[in-house]
């Protein structure tokens, strides 16, 4: 197969010609086309490189700006993800367990005290699967804080939301607790750990917490669909996010490109290796893409719009779990498939089993549920049937 051939390796083409796979660019001009998004770039890959990467639409719809396969978008929560593997990182050094209480790094958490007045004694696992019951930094002191550091008497100020380890409720103010974490055993800003130990080494060139001038000029523009007439409208950027001066937030700071992102999950699909340069043992990767929330209801596929299916999911450290597959989305990924979507419609998921990532990078605002848009399904069953055996 003609694609095959050319994608041996991301960035070693034997050709100039793009390896694409056949139906998924029909597929996302047909979103387009729906006004779902304005722009799209897709890529699919596996372990041993990139199969397909295609751009279609524009990343200014005003301006006729084509969208790039090097377009730069917020990713949002796909940030999560990238946070867990830095706190495997630390674990593969034997700096910390994911079993550790969290006032053993951060000792304000110490006095930390659950709803029924207990002392919390909360964990780095329960940090990062979203079962801490830490209350949120919200309000103006939240929006003035320059550093991680600064939030965390915010977090703690805050009542916590509920007994640990009682449920599975998304929070943002754990991840970032995890990230103050990286920071204190590192001596490093969250950024700066990133930097020098996971995207230089991955070659992740345009993936950061604040965009240059350059990389700015690379962006695509985000858009939100008017509920009345239907059609898509620019919005801006939410505040608080790419501004250096703000913290390098572990939650959802992250800007890249869905080539770079790629790269992140082919490490983890090779068992925590690219190009000969290790970043995680195979055992990291594996505690990361375990099930440890048990038999808790997960993910956002938990109410009569979107199916009922939060017993299909589980939470790894910082990412999804499909336990098992549903219809609709999931209906082309195998049990222990993984992966983490974003806010502006972003999503990448690693089959295992099949050996299959499928990177999506949108720039839309207002899907009533990113995890569950058409974009994603689409372009995944595209993928799917293109790489289906005669």
């Amino acid at each position: 197969m003609r694609t095959l051939i050319l994608a041996l390796g991301f960035g070693s083409l034997t050709l100039a010609e793009t390896p694409k796979l056949p139906g998924i660019g029909a597929a996302m001009e047909d979103m387009i086309a729906r006004n779902e998004v304005t722009g799209v770039v897709t890529v699919v890959a596996t372990k041993d490189g990139v199969i397909h990467r295609e751009a279609n639409g524009f990343a200014n719809l005003e301006t006729k700006k084509p969208m790039a396969e090097n377009s730069i978008g917020w990713i949002a929560s796909m940030t999560k993800p990238v946070t867990g593997a830095a706190i495997m990182m630390l674990q593969d050094e034997g700096k910390l367990s994911i079993g550790d209480s969290v006032a053993k790094f951060i000792p304000e958490f110490a006095a930390l005290k659950t709803p029924s007045a207990k002392a919390a004694n909360l964990t780095i696992a329960q940090l990062l699967t979203h079962t801490s019951g830490l209350g949120e930094a919200n309000g103006p002191a939240a929006q003035e804080a320059k550093t991680l550091a600064d939030l965390v008497p915010i977090w703690l100020s805050t009542p916590m939301q509920y007994e640990p380890g009682e449920k599975w409720k998304y929070t943002q103010s754990g991840i970032n607790a995890a990230a103050r974490i990286v920071e204190v055993i590192s001596g490093m800003k969250f950024d700066e750990f990133l930097q020098k130990r996971l995207f230089d080494p991955l070659g992740m060139r345009d993936t950061t917490f604040y965009p240059t001038d350059a990389q700015r000029a690379q962006m695509a523009t985000g858009y939100a669909r008017n509920k009345d007439a239907g059609k898509l409208e620019a919005v801006p950027m939410r505040p608080g996010f790419g501004e250096r001066g703000r913290p390098p937030q572990g939650n959802g700071g992250l800007f890249s490109t869905a080539p770079d992102y790629a790269r992140f999950c082919m490490m983890l699909l090779n068992g925590g290796t690219l190009d000969g340069t290790r970043i995680l043992s195979p055992g990291a990767v594996k505690t990361l893409s375990s099930v440890h929330t048990g038999d808790l209801p997960c993910g956002f596929f938990q109410n009569d719009t979107f199916g009922n299916h939060g017993m299909n999911y589980g939470w790894g450290i910082g990412v999804c779990v499909l336990k098992e597959p549903h219809a609709g989305v999931a209906a082309v990924l195998s049990p222990g498939s993984f992966g983490h979507g974003g806010a502006w419609g972003t999503q990448a998921w690693i089959d295992p089993v099949r050996g299959r990532i499928y990177v999506l990078m949108v720039q839309r605002a207002n899907f009533p549920n990113s995890d569950a848009s058409p974009v994603r399904e689409a372009f995944q069953k595209a993928a799917d049937a293109a790489l289906a055996p005669p």
